[in-house]
């Protein structure tokens, strides 16, 4: 039997806003046969199903992965099928968290909010602040917009030394570096790859000033998690704000819960319904490129990893 390409299966279960994109991209959803070439995979968890399904049906040939990241997938992104991931699809409100982060730790929030005294007075403003930005996708592009009011004076370190519309300065990670020393916020936004896992660990705190923020929108494991709270802890940072941590979810009683000057949010910058609504959006667009009718977007590379 040849492969339909108005065919479209959903595993391991459906979500009715997935379902809804499916039919209003001309597609069908249908169960997995082999006339089914195109498949939306929703368990993140699950890289192993994803790995077995597609040796078990290989007239599969292309994916749709809801996740902007696709560091659990790092196996499974080899098979000679074509690959999207939701990278831009979530940017709007993970930049938001990120800006709202940034603020909270220069207003010392995590100090106010569990004040019981008058305390000091301490601000810091993101007004003519240098922010280094790691990571150079649509997250980075939506929080350089955000942060135009603010006249920061904007960094972004990438892979590739591809300007950003916004950005005072592009470099690459080799020259990251010489970029911490100047910094008053780090804002991580990249995917989790081979060169970014473990990326900040106690030499890169050491490197930021005394007085910079670090915020994570990124993935916990692109910071050693021991050697942030010791940075907190010793001063060497002034603090840090995380929406994902290493382990996650972080276990009651860790040593970062009760570190000093950390807000811990969990995994919260998009929420299911906002995933949902906007990775509708983006399954009917690959669903209609899968057809010859549109371009792809968020292809997965698999020797960039992400």
């Amino acid at each position: 039997m040849s492969i339909d390409k108005t065919k479209v299966s959903i595993l391991p279960k459906s979500f009715p806003d997935y379902e809804k994109a499916v039919f209003e991209s001309g597609s069908q959803l249908s169960e997995l046969d082999e006339s089914v070439g195109a498949l939306i995979w929703t368990a993140y968890a699950d890289p192993e199903g994803l790995f077995k399904t597609i040796q078990e049906n290989p007239q599969l040939e292309f994916v749709q992965l809801p996740f902007a990241g696709v560091d659990a997938f790092s196996e499974v992104i080899q098979l000679p099928v074509r690959f999207a991931c939701a990278k831009g699809s979530y940017r709007e409100p993970v930049a938001e968290h990120a800006l709202m982060l940034s603020m909270a730790l220069g207003r010392v929030l995590p100090e106010r909010i569990k004040a019981t005294s008058w305390g000091r007075k301490h601000a810091d403003s993101l007004y003519d602040a240098n922010v280094l930005i790691i990571g150079g996708g649509g997250i980075t592009e939506e929080l350089i917009k955000l942060l135009g009011p603010f006249r920061a004076n904007i960094t972004v370190v990438r892979n590739r030394q591809i300007p950003l519309e916004g950005a005072a300065k592009v470099t690459t990670l080799e020259h990251l570096d010489a970029e911490l020393a100047m910094a008053d916020w780090v804002i991580l936004a990249c995917s989790l790859t081979d060169k970014t896992k473990g990326l900040f660990d106690q030499r890169r705190f050491s490197q930021m000033k005394s007085t910079a923020y670090l915020v994570n929108i990124a993935r916990g494991a692109v910071v050693v998690t021991e050697d942030l709270v010791l940075a907190l802890n010793s001063g060497l940072i002034a603090g840090a704000g995380v929406d994902v941590t290493d382990p996650e979810p972080l276990p009651d009683g860790h040593p970062l819960w009760s570190a000093k000057n950390v807000i811990i949010t969990p995994h919260t910058a998009d929420t299911n319904a906002q995933v949902v609504r906007m990775f509708s959006l983006r399954i009917k667009q690959n669903l209609a490129a899968y057809q010859g009718k549109g371009d792809w977007v968020g292809l997965v590379d698999p020797i960039l990893g992400y």
